[in-house]
């Protein structure tokens, strides 16, 4: 994802946002998915997914189960949709949506309009320095598109005070348009019937244009493919125990649930 400037969002008092001085990018975006474009109708199809949907309902199960954070932030939040289960479930904690693309921050905006105590930051996660140490960062399907993934997980490390949570959940296998093209399609039939799947799929084919990018990507090696114990590896290395970990996502993608290290 591009790094942009900072937004005129609310800054909270306890936080001291800094500009670093190297700018880095993730590649070259005429070779990567183009997130503004995913943006209009990334959600549409995501409602109807059930692999996802599963995801969510994980997010929320974990929530559940611990302690509300007082500090949390997600990073390449996308649309919202985490922070929005984030949002309901904890009102009191202080929210930092960290999203650098314009498109889907606005989106994830619109969602949350009714939580106040979510700040945006436009900037990408290596340009982000803050004094507030979180005791939850996310981080959902966004640190394969990074630049230097391993460098990253340091970044998100970073971020968090020592017994802090990670809440990982990364892209590692190369991203079969066709599999989940007849996957999608086979679940809305049963849903909506033949008509309303061809319907849906076909508002959703900038969904699918910017999944092949993604593809194209990861066969390049502009986007980081790895199996789940290359990831554990690479996780446990940036200084985090992990606590558990497994395959979703239809075995595309791995979920590992992390503490960082003192």
């Amino acid at each position: 994802m591009i790094s942009r400037t900072h937004s005129d969002a609310r800054r909270p008092k306890d936080a001291d946002w800094e500009l670093s001085v190297n700018r880095q990018s993730g590649g070259n975006p005429e070779r990567t998915a183009d997130w503004s474009a995913y943006a209009e109708t990334y959600d549409l199809l995501l409602e109807h997914n059930p692999a996802y949907q599963e995801l969510l309902a994980e997010f929320e199960a974990f929530l559940a189960a611990n302690e509300p954070p007082q500090v949390i932030y997600d990073v390449g939040g996308g649309t919202g949709n985490y922070a929005q289960i984030a949002a309901r479930m904890c009102p009191e904690s202080s929210i930092y949506f960290i999203e650098p693309d314009r498109a889907m921050r606005e989106r994830a905006k619109a969602k949350l309009a009714a939580h106040a105590n979510v700040t945006y930051v436009d900037r990408a996660l290596q340009d982000v320095r803050a004094t507030a140490k979180a005791d939850l960062v996310i981080c959902v399907h966004a640190l394969y598109s990074m630049p230097e993934p391993q460098d990253r997980l340091g970044e998100l490390r970073g971020l968090l005070r020592p017994g802090g949570l990670l809440f990982l959940i990364d892209l590692g296998r190369q991203m079969n348009v066709r599999d989940w093209r007849s996957y999608l399609f086979s679940h809305l039939t049963k849903e909506l019937g033949i008509l309303g799947a061809l319907q849906i799929l076909w508002k959703g084919r900038e969904i699918a244009k910017q999944n092949k990018a993604i593809f194209k990507a990861q066969q390049e090696g502009l986007y980081w493919t790895h199996t789940e114990s290359e990831i554990a590896s690479a996780v446990e290395k940036a200084g985090f125990d992990v606590i558990s970990r497994k395959p979703v996502y239809r075995g595309y993608s791995d979920y590992l649930l992390c503490r960082a290290a003192p």
